[in-house]
């Protein structure tokens, strides 16, 4: 099918009732409308759990984080010209950063999204124009799979101090978290974070651990209201601890079209410079206003290969969900009655997911360690993100994140040209001669 047109529009996939034996609901097809909005509507409940996690920790308006969520999956789905379904939500990988330049203030906090964000768009642009082997070659799996993995890692300090204010509430949710992601089937299954942190909030509001304060928020919120909005503010130290996130968003958008390409049976590797345009241009609107950081959902990827259903006018539906969700400030409210417990159980598992997706992407890279190079490199980067060395330059402090990132994309090619020309490589390349 050639290019479509960005003014949506489906055609039905035979009855609208059912899917055909062995094919699947294509994105420009979709199922009768009532079937459609209730595919759209599990969209929202699988992204919920992570999209409205990343505010919670991190202090930001839980209702702004939805605004931005449902437009940006809107941007999104017109960038992409409606081939490429996907919803954006609240990325993981901002965690980190934001955490550390907590004390700047969310000005600063959202400044610093959204230059990633105009970064990611940057990227974009000469990932379309080069295509994705440009990618590749400034930064290899073995680069990627450590900065991602330092990212998750940095935090590990956190979620350990937080564990550690309520441990039984900690452990309530923690557990809840594992007995649903490993025991659990279909929608539980991926709705295992949601769940435990349910659970764990059920468990400590029982027990009398809510503070009275986030209790009366909640009474006094209003039904409907309109969201929070904060202006963008400047800070270089800020902005280089949040840069290397892109990486992750670049490994994420590039991951989500490989996915769908595998389970459409198309090849839609053209989208990958679209994508990584249209989450910059989401993430730049968010960072602009008050919102967290976006990025395509792993959660959605499961419901699509759950339903056989690939109709981008699900996400349409999820995002104008979504959207709708923001106007109701008491729904903000209760989300951020959550108390530490809750956060370290929840936090122990994310921010160790965010650490195992790095060394996922050497796995299935088969990044080979036994090469003094790949190892060296992402020992150092390691070390350096997990102990969250923090070092001044010229006056500008800059945090473990930042000093991994960039230590390692600078290193690596140092590295290499070394072991190519003086080490083992130079030996290996002769004998292969």
């Amino acid at each position: 099918m050639g290019c479509m047109s960005v003014i949506p529009h489906w055609t039905v996939h035979g009855d609208g009732r059912h899917i055909t034996p062995g094919g699947v609901v294509a994105p420009e097809e979709r199922l009768s409308w009532p079937r459609t909005i209730g595919i759209g509507m599990q969209h929202v409940i699988a992204m919920f759990g992570a999209t409205l996690l990343v505010p919670t920790l991190t202090g930001f308006p839980v209702n702004t984080t939805l605004l931005f969520s449902g437009l940006g999956t809107i941007i999104f789905l017109l960038v992409t010209r409606n081939r490429l379904p996907s919803y954006l939500g609240s990325s993981f990988a901002f965690i980190a950063p934001l955490m550390a330049t907590a004390g700047e203030g969310i000005g600063t906090q959202i400044g610093s999204i959204l230059v990633a964000g105009l970064v990611l768009i940057g990227i974009g642009v000469v990932v379309k124009a080069a295509g994705q082997r440009a990618l590749d070659a400034v930064m290899p799996p073995a680069v990627t799979g450590a900065i991602v993995a330092l990212i998750g890692l940095n935090l590990a300090p956190v979620a350990a101090a937080d564990f550690a204010k309520q441990p039984a509430v900690a452990v309530v949710t923690l557990a809840g978290i594992l007995l649903a992601s490993i025991a659990g089937r279909g929608m539980l299954a991926r709705l295992g974070i949601l769940t435990g942190v349910v659970i764990g909030w059920i468990y400590a509001a029982s027990t009398g651990q809510l503070t009275d304060e986030s209790m009366q928020a909640v009474r006094d919120a209003a039904w409907i209201g309109l969201p929070t909005f904060h202006s963008p503010q400047f800070q270089l130290s800020a902005i280089l601890v949040t840069l290397p996130v892109c990486i992750v968003l670049i490994a994420e958008n590039v991951g989500h079209v490989k996915a769908v390409s595998a389970m459409t049976g198309r090849n839609m590797d053209d989208l990958a410079g679209d994508a990584l345009i249209a989450d910059g241009l989401a993430t730049t609107l968010a960072g602009g206003f008050g919102g967290s950081g976006t990025t395509t959902y792993a959660e959605n990827i499961g419901v699509m290969a759950a339903t056989k259903v690939y109709s981008t006018a699900a996400y349409w539906v999820a995002a104008l969900t979504a959207i709708a969700l923001a106007f109701v400030p008491r729904f903000g409210a209760v989300i951020n009655t959550l108390p530490p417990g809750v956060m370290g159980g929840a936090t122990i598992v994310l921010y160790g997911l965010i650490g195992m997706l790095g060394v996922r992407i050497w796995q299935d890279n088969k990044v080979d360690f036994n090469n003094p190079v790949n190892l060296m490199a992402a020992a150092v980067a390691l070390i350096a993100g997990i102990g969250n060395l923090t070092l001044s330059i010229f006056g500008l402090e800059l945090q473990g994140i930042a000093w991994g990132s960039a230590g390692i994309i600078i290193l690596y090619p140092i590295l290499l040209a070394l072991y190519n020309k003086m080490g083992e490589g130079q030996l290996l390349a002769k004998r292969a001669r």
